[in-house]
């Protein structure tokens, strides 16, 4: 059985994600706990300035694959210098945040080493020298606490937004440059181009989101969400009832059949609250919220505002009229 502790940075276009630096924190996390060493993986084209980012936070090891085969994230060239590189070292733990590509590669890795991915971890610590892992299931309505002790290696992907960010460090890692393992012509895959999204926040990475539903009547209902969005600096979110009837694009889709989100604020406006819906959404604990000078109800979820609009479905709601009050802070939005 090999050892270390490995992390895989997604990015995009050398832009490190945050999900990445997440994490990165969790590896440090289990290493300092399991006495090894941290090796942190950057895989692109013109990884300079992410490799120099990534080696403010660790003091290990990075192994880099800097090539124009590499440029775009596509699983064939990735996955198989991942493999291969997995063969020559043998590491213990592998984490990978649960991004679009993170989720991609963890599955590829799963099936070509022939071991289980545990996906979409909120909490992963060592216990008695067995790494023990938390997960999200039956629609988020119950978390599973799994043990990792007979599986090598471990490969685990981690939920964005429920780690914190890891802190910069000390020392200097030494960088290991690798060369990738399939050609341009052996790659069967191209990415042509990229579509510019019809949003100014991310979805996935949004600090505050706010959806609306059915409840809002239409798509010109949609106008106060997005009013509200904006002023708030949030990403505007739907539930499948809104999507489905074509009244934003699907892009926009928060559920069990949509994106996950986990904001430290989600303000959800003529959303009835399905199951469904609810479990695309992970938020941290809160505070306090008032609208129209009253309590809010919430939803049975720390942080997740359900907005029942106080005229019925046919008035929209005065979205200025909205005080949000993080008690914590004595702050007003």
């Amino acid at each position: 059985m090999g050892s270390g502790v490995w992390v895989y940075i997604d990015h995009f276009k050398g832009n490190g994600l945050a999900a990445s630096w997440e994490a990165m924190s969790v590896a440090k996390s289990l290493a300092s706990q399991l006495d090894t060493s941290v090796t942190v993986l950057v895989f692109g084209h013109q990884t300079d300035e992410l490799v120099s980012e990534a080696a403010t936070y660790v003091s290990d090891t990075i192994i880099v694959c800097d090539d124009h085969t590499m440029e775009d994230f596509r699983i064939e060239p990735y996955g198989a210098l991942a493999a291969k590189l997995y063969q020559n070292y043998e590491p213990h733990i592998i984490l990978l945040p649960a991004t679009t590509r993170g989720r991609d590669l963890s599955a590829f890795l799963s099936i070509d080493l022939g071991v289980a991915v545990v996906a979409d971890c909120t909490d992963v610590n060592i216990e008695e020298g067995c790494t023990q892992v938390t997960r999200p299931v039956y629609a988020g309505k119950l978390n599973a606490r799994i043990s990792l002790d007979n599986l090598h290696p471990q490969i685990i992907s981690l939920r964005p937004r429920a780690f914190p960010k890891v802190g910069e460090c000390d020392g200097m890692a030494e960088i290991i440059e690798v060369e990738p393992v399939m050609t341009e012509s052996d790659i069967m895959v191209k990415v042509l181009d990229y579509a510019a999204a019809d949003y100014d926040v991310s979805l996935v990475d949004a600090n505050i989101v706010v959806s609306g539903g059915r409840g809002v009547g239409g798509p010109d209902g949609f106008d106060p969400v997005r009013e509200l969005a904006s002023v708030l600096g949030a990403s505007v979110g739907a539930s499948r009832a809104a999507v489905d009837s074509g009244w934003i694009p699907y892009d926009h889709q928060v559920g069990q059949t949509g994106k996950t989100v986990n904001p430290s604020l989600y303000i959800a406006v003529g959303i009835s609250g399905a199951i469904q819906h609810l479990a695309g959404i992970f938020v941290f604990p809160l505070k306090t919220l008032q609208i129209f000078g009253q309590s809010l109800p919430v939803c049975g979820e720390p942080n997740l505002v359900h907005v029942r609009h106080p005229l019925g479905p046919s008035h929209r709601l005065r979205f200025h009229c909205l005080q949000v009050i993080f008690e914590d802070f004595g702050e007003v939005i």
